[in-house]
């Protein structure tokens, strides 16, 4: 997500931070730098006009020209100015007073607009809400079953009245049915087209009359580019929709559209999805993606992945055995795998201050989790719990189990012993009643 944006600005904001004196003229020609950068990231000219222009009026400030450290005066300026493109805060869903609360999504046909819905509903639950589906396309072939099968697979209920019905028909039956059932929130997924027609619009103006939602949100293909932009601004002057949801940033996107389309529409990006998981979704943060950006990292949204992945029982149960000094590789596997849960590789270390400009120059390997999967898998289950089992003839085994190679089971063997001497340490301290197991404890 924003990988080519971070790689490019990377560069310029460097060199802005080591500039120890500041004169009108640098500041022109980072200011023409940062310009090339964000064109090149397929953000619109007026935008990277406007945004540049802006840090630009503040950067040739006296603050900043006689700041002990010009060039981190000006770079915050950056890093406020992207906060403000971005929308300056989160702007959270909006619930209506009686449920249930009705979100309608809207986008072009293929932009990930069913996939979004149930993500949404996920997201929606982990939040302690109820939410319900809503198949309201009518037109594309196995759209319907396309959306059941997903809330089969999510355990999400979804109302369906097949395809002879019309679709304010089937949202307003839907609405009755969420109240019967005590669903809070009803997640209406709307047709799409492969491009802007009248038709589309004025169905989609009919479903907001007859349902009038809470919500509106537009799912934008975050891979299409300057189209995204242009499909925004259509929607917009049809149904007036109140957010943005940005599909498919993981992948090959140069982040451009996510800029420009908040700037020239003047809704909020509500959430951004990255990846095919239901729980690939994440509530936006404008502050927080201006870091990211920045190469500052996102230590809060690390946090919140974190505490959505780890099983708490299980991580009590880990300490517990930190204790007894005890920690093996069914230990490992179950810490491999919590690490899966929060997201791709690339995506944690792109949230951890300085490693997210590494995480957005190298490729990030998330194979190298399978191949450990898969490797401690093919382990016997005394292998697992006594790790000291495992010889020279058991390695080839192990190898030969888990498709890999011997030299891939005493590498991971390597890292496992590593591991299991530092838990041991930290068990120690624990012992001798230093807060956290930390040596600095005391």
């Amino acid at each position: 997500m924003f990988d080519d944006l971070i790689r490019k600005l990377d560069g310029t904001v460097r060199k802005i931070r080591g500039t120890g004196r500041l004169s009108e003229k640098n500041i022109a020609e980072s200011m023409r730098e940062i310009r090339r950068v964000l064109l090149e990231a397929d953000v619109h000219f007026k935008v990277a006009g406007e945004f540049v222009d802006a840090i630009g009026k503040r950067a040739v400030g006296q603050e900043v020209l006689r700041s002990v450290t010009p060039g981190q005066q000006v770079v915050k300026i950056v890093h406020d100015e992207l906060i403000r493109l971005l929308g300056g805060s989160h702007a959270p869903i909006r619930y209506g007073h009686i449920p249930p609360t009705v979100i309608m999504v809207v986008g072009l046909q293929g932009s990930g607009k069913t996939t979004f819905c149930g993500k949404l509903a996920v997201h929606l639950r982990k939040q302690n809400r109820n939410p319900m589906l809503a198949a309201a396309d009518v037109y594309r072939p196995a759209a319907i079953e396309q959306l059941q099968s997903l809330g089969n697979s999510i355990q999400i209920p979804v109302f369906a009245l097949g395809t002879e019905v019309t679709p304010e028909e089937i949202a307003v039956k839907a609405v009755t049915e969420a109240r019967k059932t005590h669903r809070d929130v009803l997640i209406l997924d709307t047709a799409g087209r492969l491009h802007i027609d009248e038709t589309m619009m004025n169905e989609l103006i009919r479903i907001r009359d007859a349902v009038k939602p809470s919500e509106i949100i537009f799912v934008a293909d975050g891979m299409t580019g300057q189209d995204a932009v242009r499909s925004a601004q259509a929607f917009q002057e049809a149904v007036d929709f109140d957010g943005i949801a940005l599909t498919k940033l993981d992948g090959d996107s140069k982040g451009g559209a996510a800029l420009s389309i908040r700037s020239v529409t003047g809704k909020p990006i509500k959430f951004i999805s990255n990846g095919e998981n239901p729980d690939a979704i994440e509530a936006f943060h404008p502050d927080r993606m201006a870091s990211r950006i920045l190469g500052m990292g996102d230590v809060v949204g690390l946090v919140e992945k974190a505490r959505e992945a780890v099983d708490l029982e299980e991580a009590e149960k880990h300490a517990r055995r930190l204790g007894k000094e005890a920690f093996t590789f069914e230990d490992f596997l179950d810490q491999l795998r919590q690490i899966k849960k929060m997201g791709p590789l690339s995506q944690v270390m792109g949230m951890v201050p300085g490693l997210n400009l590494q995480a957005a120059k190298e490729d990030v390997d998330d194979s190298a989790l399978v191949k450990a999967e898969a490797i401690i898998n093919s382990m016997t289950l005394s292998e697992r719990r006594k790790p000291n089992l495992i010889d020279g003839s058991r390695r080839k085994r192990i190898a030969r189990g888990s498709g890999t190679t011997v030299q891939d089971v005493n590498q991971l063997i390597r890292q496992f012993q590593g591991m299991q001497k530092m838990m041991k340490h930290m068990g120690r301290l624990k012992m001798k009643g230093m807060p956290g197991g930390l040596p600095f404890g005391r």
